[in-house]
């Protein structure tokens, strides 16, 4: 008896997947749950588990090979008994027992490990049995593997050439196309993720009126009252305190004002939402991602932090969903966290508005006739100019800023 291993049924808005890495080969015995084979759309790495236990037969498809849904990628033969794994052998006297590693190790052993994890350790040869899982179950996350990179890299002496560092190995360069040794060049493909980067920015380029529209905020206020309630904050919720949730509510508060901003063009009609979902531009060991954080309206302080933090785990493990990353009525990215003083957003479609923010800078500014030394930061607003007028751009900016410059206003809603 056999059970096909296929391309599981992917969300209305991506049409294929590329096969990323196979993880068991032909003959290989697999257990049920074991994840076989690494596929990776526009927007996330999907991990098809094996359907039953028994042994894989040949692959259907190979690495770089584009599949759509329901695709045969493999079978796995059921009937006889999985074969256990040999004992170990017996230790001489004298020999120690060594560690097993991800796979063929003694006993078999097969570390959990999330893809990004996955080909990091097999790209610097890394032994998994050394590093500690922070996940579920233990499952390492590619965060472990730096992190336990990291320590060995303080521990290592500075004289010692085996030492090992944070650099990641890469191909040889390809020869250049001079033919001259000192101008290498390599080429590398795009992966999906930034391929669909590269769509989606140029589509909106070339389907949108885009305008951007700037102002200056005093962040003073702000940064005093995290300063003043964070302790407290992080020990009642158990997550810190950021600026995103400050952020995140004044611009529900200005979206409620002005709510063309939230709103979408479909043909010749404009669709209103009456609901606040805000993608929040996170940056992935794969590229930038924006996982969509649902009614806003309806969310506390801590559950925004909370919400945030959780979404920059699981772009960092690669475990984001496809929900996580579909829909979104508004979207905010914050450049500052890369040090940008200034720049122009470009909206995520089919999206009509998304704000920027940059780096805070102390700097002078004139404040009761005097010159004082704030905190200040620019925001800008990318929108769509075909259907949302300046006039509401720029108010919508300024209920920001008046928002933020006195939070209070967010407790009295006004």
């Amino acid at each position: 008896m056999s059970h096909d291993v296929r391309v599981p049924i992917l969300p209305e808005s991506v049409a294929d997947a590329t096969v990323a890495a196979w993880h068991k080969q032909p003959g290989d015995a697999v257990r049920e749950g074991d994840n076989l084979i690494d596929l990776e759309t526009d927007k996330v790495v999907l991990e098809v588990p094996a359907p039953a236990s028994g042994v894989l037969g040949a692959h259907q498809v190979k690495v770089g090979d584009v599949v759509r849904a329901e695709e045969l990628l493999a079978q796995i033969e059921v009937g006889g008994q999985i074969p256990k794994s040999p004992p170990p052998p017996l230790l001489q006297r004298g020999e120690e027992e060594k560690p097993p590693f991800e796979k063929g190790g003694l006993g078999g052993f097969e570390a959990p490990l999330a893809p990004a994890a996955r080909r990091l350790i097999k790209e610097m040869n890394l032994d998994p049995q050394q590093i500690s899982g922070s996940g579920k179950d233990g499952r390492i996350h590619k965060a472990d593997v730096v992190a336990w990179l990291d320590q060995r890299e303080r521990a290592a002496p500075e004289h010692d050439p085996d030492a090992l560092t944070l650099t990641v190995e890469t191909p040889a360069a390809a020869p250049s196309l001079s033919g001259d040794a000192s101008r290498p060049e390599q080429r590398v493909p795009m992966t999906r993720l930034r391929a669909r980067i590269a769509e989606r920015l140029v589509q909106a380029q070339h389907n949108a009126a885009l305008l951007t529209t700037f102002n200056e905020i005093n962040l003073r206020a702000v940064l005093a009252l995290r300063d003043q309630y964070k302790t407290l904050f992080e020990t009642r919720h158990g997550v810190r305190l950021g600026f995103m949730s400050f952020f995140v509510q004044a611009v529900v508060e200005a979206l409620q004002r002005f709510p063309v901003l939230n709103a979408t063009l479909d043909g010749d009609d404009i669709v209103y939402h009456g609901y606040f979902d805000i993608g929040i531009a996170v940056s992935s060991p794969r590229g930038l991602v924006v996982p969509i954080l649902r009614n806003c309206d309806q969310l506390s302080m801590a559950d925004i932090e909370r919400g945030i933090a959780q979404f920059g785990q699981k772009a960092k493990d690669g475990s984001l969903s496809f929900e996580e990353l579909t829909g979104g009525t508004f979207s905010i990215t914050n450049g500052g966290v890369f040090g940008s003083l200034l720049s122009t957003p470009i909206l995520n479609p089919p999206q009509s508005a998304i704000l920027g923010m940059h780096k805070i800078q102390e700097r002078p500014i004139a404040e009761n006739g005097q010159i004082v030394i704030a905190p200040m930061m620019y925001l800008a607003l990318t929108y769509d100019h075909r259907i949302i007028d300046g006039r509401d751009a720029v108010q919508f900016l300024v209920a920001i800023k008046e928002t933020l410059e006195d939070p209070a206003r967010l407790l009295l809603r006004v």
